[in-house]
């Protein structure tokens, strides 16, 4: 509208009188109004923009340059709108993709499982019923039904000395109770003050030597205990990992036997191909365990020699000085194998233990 009264206003005749001023013109009241308006409506607009400034997600793009129709604008708050919904749906796309890799994975791994399970079985049974045959070191086999039934022997001697030393334990404290008693009565007697004297004295130092021999004993049963239920069971435990694995060896060599007596077509090439990978894993395998099983059997028999060695020197002498009465020679036998008492009442749990 500015741009239409400006150029009207251009073109008109500006009549001048005779003095030089200018003449009025009908228009000229109505175009001055129109300017002044326009101008208050402009000043209004830039002061309004000033102080708010402009909202940039209502700011337009405007494409085809000045004139141009309004098909060329593009809201930016739509382009930003598109960004955001591309971004976060990108994101959502690579978590799903990540959560499809897993799941895969985890279904391969069950599967490999399955597989592996079915062909063990299906050996154990064969092997069972006389219709597979298994892999079989006569030698290493030998050795590990010897440490299977020295093991049970070695169990049976640790129940029976756990036995000796709760029987001996009670003895013990029988004796303890009896010097008291003793020691009382002979202050409650004095008829008998010296026989109960002696007679108590004799029992203390009967304790003091149980004691001794209890602590010997103890010492006897922890290494003989750590000797079973510890290096012996690790060995056994390698020995249960090499008869599994020597069980899938067998298998995995019975199913490549198996495909090698059928047909030679192109699928059964891959079958057979595969398989041969798959039991030579399974071969190197089971071959490192026997190595394993084999050294740890022959450190197993070093450390059980010189173990029960130092354990039945240090029980004979225990008990053989303890029953001959030699109290110094009971005490330097422990002296001797480095074994140190408990102080007495050191044996009662703290209140700790028996909450």
């Amino acid at each position: 509208m500015t741009d239409s009264i400006m150029s009207k206003a251009a073109t008109m005749e500006i009549p001048i009188n005779s003095n030089g001023d200018t003449g009025t013109l009908p228009e000229d009241d109505s175009l001055e109004q129109a300017a002044k308006l326009q101008w208050s409506l402009d000043e209004k607009d830039l002061q309004q923009v000033m102080v708010s400034g402009p909202n940039l997600n209502e700011t337009s793009i405007v494409s085809g340059g000045y004139g141009g129709t309004a098909e060329g604008i593009i809201p930016t708050s739509s382009i930003k709108g598109s960004n955001m919904h591309h971004s976060s749906s990108s994101s959502s796309m690579t978590a799903e993709e990540t959560t499809r890799g897993v799941a895969v994975e985890k279904l391969e791994t069950v599967k490999k499982w399955g597989l592996n399970t079915y062909k063990c079985t299906k050996q154990m049974i064969s092997e069972r019923f006389g219709r597979g045959s298994r892999t079989v070191d006569l030698e290493l086999e030998a050795q590990i039904e010897v440490l299977r039934d020295t093991k049970r022997k070695y169990e049976n001697v640790l129940r029976l000395a756990r036995a000796l030393t709760n029987h001996f334990y009670n003895m013990v404290q029988t004796q303890h109770a009896l010097g008291d008693t003793f020691a009382d009565l002979s202050q409650k007697s004095p008829e008998l003050r010296d026989e109960f004297g002696y007679n108590a004295e004799t029992q203390k130092l009967l304790c003091k030597n149980g004691e001794t021999l209890l602590g010997a004993i103890n010492f006897f049963v922890s290494s003989i205990n750590t000797l079973v239920n510890k290096t012996m069971e690790d060995t056994l435990m390698t020995i249960k990992m090499y008869e599994n694995a020597r069980l899938e060896f067998d298998a995995y060599r019975s199913d490549l036997e198996e495909l090698s007596m059928g047909p030679r077509d192109a699928v059964a090439m891959a079958r057979i191909e595969a398989a041969q990978q798959q039991y030579q894993v399974h071969k190197e395998k089971y071959e490192r365990l026997r190595s394993d099983v084999a050294i740890k059997l022959k450190f197993l028999e070093e450390n059980k020699v010189k173990v029960m060695h130092k354990q039945l020197l240090l029980f004979h002498n225990a008990i053989s000085a303890y029953f001959a009465g030699n109290q110094q020679q009971l005490e330097q036998t422990l002296k001797q194998f480095n074994i140190k008492l408990k102080p007495p009442g050191d044996d009662k749990p703290s209140w700790l233990e028996e909450q």
